[in-house]
């Protein structure tokens, strides 16, 4: 169901536009769809069929997605494995300071060497009004003001939902245009879509490395675009909207933490409107890769800032209980396996 649906179908019962609007914004706070004002109750401002209505909208959009586990983590970060309609799961994370992480896939097609959720490839996309429903399930928790496409799934390969999905949010949602992050590896659709939507959102591109071939195997099937016409392209919308581009770096300890990538850093940076988020690798025991010591990660932060380059240190949300993107739902997946084949032999 995507949110396009549930408008329609109010639009269709002589719902207008305020109270489509009054609807969705009890939708995304995680209140009762019949949520009226100090003023004004619902039975005095809502038509008879669409009240009548709301009892079954309201089993489908809470239908849409549930919690099915939570992790806190001691940075008061906590993660959320959400599950959907049809039993597939995804993960949203609940942020400090009042953000939310929210996933966009069930998996993901770019296969970035790094990330768990690539392991598993794409198994489907995840709706609008689905994406719209983490929102409300996190809001039931605590206050967001923050939603950042960051979560499983690439943003880009699922475009008309995730761009619907911030319109709402960016409208009845009550979230700042510059507070809806929109995640890319870097697809030249979104720079041409973007300008145009009317919440234009801020952006935050991998780049992970500034020499071409390594950014390559890194992200194996992003589109090819080499680290220079990235920073163009980002550029051009920066200027554009009037918020920096934030660029997004996985550290990963002797791969692209090297003085040659600091230099690189340096040269592509130079005169952007940017900010450089260092990520370290939130790695395992017997992971491939491993995160920078704490040393090497002060220096580069560092050397980057002292030569004009705005650097933070951004450690994913959660590390104390293994909760990189992906590894919740990949847990899971691993305990409910014998379960399967259990049911399977019989």
């Amino acid at each position: 169901m995507r949110i396009h649906d549930i408008t329609q179908h109010l639009a269709e019962l002589g719902a207008n536009p305020k109270h489509i609007g009054r609807i969705t914004r009890a939708w995304l706070q995680g209140w009762p769809l019949d949520t009226g004002t100090r003023h004004q109750q619902s039975e005095h401002f809502l038509p008879l069929r669409v009240r009548a209505a709301l009892p079954v909208l309201s089993q489908r959009i809470e239908g849409l997605a549930e919690v099915q586990a939570e992790h806190s983590g001691a940075d008061g970060s906590a993660r959320l494995l959400v599950r959907l309609g049809d039993g597939q799961t995804v993960e949203s994370v609940l942020l400090p300071r009042d953000g939310l992480c929210v996933s966009t896939q069930v998996g993901c097609a770019v296969g970035c060497v790094f990330c768990m959720t690539g392991k598993s490839g794409l198994l489907r996309q995840v709706s609008s009004a689905e994406i719209a429903a983490q929102v409300a399930l996190a809001r039931r928790r605590r206050p967001v003001k923050k939603v950042v496409f960051m979560g499983m799934g690439e943003p880009a390969h699922n475009l008309e939902q995730v761009l619907e999905a911030i319109d709402l949010l960016g409208g009845p949602g009550g979230i700042g245009h510059k507070n809806l992050v929109f995640s890319t590896v870097g697809d030249r659709r979104v720079f041409e879509r973007l300008p145009q939507e009317r919440v234009k959102p801020a952006l935050a591109l991998s780049l992970h490395s500034t020499r071409a071939q390594l950014r390559r195997e890194l992200l194996p099937k992003a589109p090819p675009i080499d680290p220079e016409e990235l920073m163009e392209l980002g550029e051009a919308y920066a200027r554009q909207v009037g918020h920096p581009i934030q660029y997004q770096w996985t550290l990963l300890a002797g791969i692209n933490d090297t003085d040659e990538e600091m230099d690189g850093i340096l040269r592509l940076f130079k005169g952007r409107y940017a900010v450089l988020n260092l990520i370290p690798y939130n790695s395992l025991d017997d992971d491939q890769f491993q995160r920078p010591t704490g040393e090497r990660i002060v220096r580069m932060v560092r050397y980057l800032h002292s030569r004009g380059v705005l650097t933070k240190v951004r450690n994913s949300a959660g590390q104390d209980i293994d909760g990189g993107c992906g590894q919740l739902r990949a847990r899971a997946e691993a305990a409910a396996m014998p379960r399967r084949l259990r049911v399977t032999e019989l």
